[in-house]
C-alpha cells in the first residue's frame, strides 16, 4: 500500500511539473500613441493556447520592439521616437516568481526611431538598430541589467531606388548568427545586409566583415531575417518587394539561392512584408504581411537546399500584423496585429504547417513585438 501511494504522489508531482511547465510568460511591446501604458506581461500555456494577464508598465515611451537577456531576469525595450524626442533604450528587471517588470534605466539610442534590439549569449551587449537614424549600437551591460551609454555607433550611408522610402539609409534590425559570431543586419534603405563580426572583448565589439553585405534586388527592402535550424540557411523577409530573400550561409557569408513572393502571382497590391520565422522543426517558414493582405504565408522548406515552396495564407483576423512569435512546443503561432489591437493565437498542425484560428484572442492597444519566456 505504501508503495502504491508513493507511486501516486511520483504520479502527481509529475504531472505538476509538466502542467507548470507548459506555461510561458508572454511579452508584448506596443505603441502608446493610444491608451496603451507600454509593456505588458501575460501567461501564456502552450497546451491549451490559454492566455491571461498579468501585469503591464505604467508607463513607457513606444517601446515597440522589445527583447529579453539569456537568463530571462532583464527585458530592454527600445522607445521608438525621433525628432524632438530623440531614440532611447530602456532596462528592466523582471521578477520571475509574480510577473512584474522593474525599470532600471535608460540610455539614448544614437539615433531616430530605434526599431529592434537584441542581446548576445551572455548576456554583456545589446544592440539596437535605428530605424531613421540609419545606425546601429552596442551598449555594454552591467552586472545589475542596466546599460551603459553606448560604446560603439555605426553609421550607414547609402539609399536605393524607392525615393520615399529608400532616400537613405534605414537599419532595420540586427540579428546574431547561431554561433554569436556575426551580426547580419538588414538595411531597407540600402537594400543590403550588413555583416558585421563580433567579439564581446572589445570596447568596439563590431567589426566590418571580410564580406561586409549581401545585397537585395533593388527596391526590395530587407527587413527581418530567420536562421534554419540546422544553421545552414539564412532567410530575409524583404519589405517592399513582398519576397523572401533565401541564401546559404557560413563563417559570415551568405550566397543568395532563391528569391519568393509571400503573395500570390496575380497579386496586384501593396506589399508589406513584416516578419518571419521558422517552426522549430525546421519544415516550415511563416512570414507576416501587411499592406492590403493581412496575412500569413505559409511555406514548406527543402531540407536538402533550404528553398522554400509555397502552400497557402492564413488571414490574421487583424490589420497590419506587425510581428508574430511561434511558441518552443510549436503547437501555436501568436500574431500581434498593429490597428486592430489583438493578439490572435493560431493552432498549428506539425504536420502540413496550416494554421487554424482559435476561439483565444487578446485586446491590448497598438501591439507590436511579442516575446516568450519559459515560466
Amino acid at each position: 500500500m505504501n508503495l502504491m501511494r508513493l507511486l501516486f504522489l511520483a504520479c502527481i508531482i509529475f504531472s505538476s511539473f509538466i502542467a507548470q511547465a507548459q506555461n510561458y510568460y508572454l511579452f508584448a511591446g506596443t505603441y502608446t500613441s493610444g491608451k496603451s501604458k507600454g509593456i505588458y506581461v501575460y501567461q501564456f500555456n502552450s497546451n491549451t493556447g490559454d492566455v491571461q494577464w498579468i501585469s503591464n508598465t505604467d508607463s513607457c515611451n513606444n517601446p515597440s520592439f522589445i527583447t529579453l537577456s539569456p537568463n530571462g531576469n532583464y527585458l530592454y525595450a527600445v522607445n521608438e521616437t525621433g525628432k524632438e524626442t530623440p531614440g532611447h533604450v530602456s532596462a528592466y528587471s523582471f521578477n520571475k516568481k509574480n510577473g512584474q517588470l522593474s525599470f532600471l534605466n535608460q540610455q539614448l539610442s544614437g539615433g531616430d526611431d530605434p526599431c529592434f534590439v537584441t542581446t548576445d549569449k551572455n548576456g554583456k551587449w545589446a544592440v539596437v538598430a535605428n530605424y531613421s537614424g540609419g545606425s546601429l549600437s552596442a551598449f555594454p551591460i552591467r552586472t545589475d541589467g542596466s546599460l551603459q551609454h553606448y560604446s560603439q555607433l555605426i553609421q550607414h550611408k547609402g539609399k536605393s531606388i524607392n525615393k520615399e522610402r529608400q532616400e537613405k539609409a534605414h537599419v532595420h534590425s540586427a540579428f546574431f548568427t547561431p554561433d554569436y559570431k556575426f551580426i547580419l543586419s538588414p538595411d531597407l534603405g540600402m537594400d543590403k545586409t550588413m555583416t558585421y563580426k563580433f567579439n564581446a572583448l572589445l570596447h568596439h565589439p563590431l567589426q566590418a566583415a571580410a564580406v561586409p553585405y549581401t545585397k537585395s534586388i533593388p527596391g526590395s527592402g530587407p527587413r527581418h531575417i530567420a536562421f534554419n535550424p540546422n544553421n545552414k540557411f539564412v532567410y530575409i523577409i524583404e519589405e517592399l518587394s513582398g519576397t523572401v530573400k533565401v541564401c546559404s550561409y557560413k563563417n559570415g557569408i551568405l550566397k543568395s539561392i532563391q528569391t519568393i513572393a509571400t503573395h500570390p502571382a496575380n497579386y496586384k497590391g501593396q506589399p508589406g512584408s513584416a516578419d518571419i520565422h521558422i517552426s522549430p522543426d525546421g519544415k516550415f517558414l511563416y512570414a507576416s504581411n501587411r499592406g492590403d493582405e493581412n496575412n500569413i504565408a505559409i511555406f514548406s522548406i527543402n531540407r536538402a537546399n533550404g528553398k522554400l515552396t509555397s502552400i497557402a495564407y492564413q488571414p490574421t483576423a487583424g490589420i497590419q500584423p506587425r510581428n508574430f512569435i511561434i511558441d518552443p512546443s510549436g503547437r501555436f503561432l501568436l500574431v500581434a496585429n498593429q490597428q486592430t489591437n489583438n493578439i490572435v493565437i493560431f493552432k498549428r498542425d506539425e504536420q502540413t504547417g496550416l494554421l487554424q484560428q482559435t476561439a483565444q484572442q487578446v485586446e491590448i492597444p497598438n501591439p507590436v513585438c511579442l516575446q516568450l519566456l519559459k515560466q
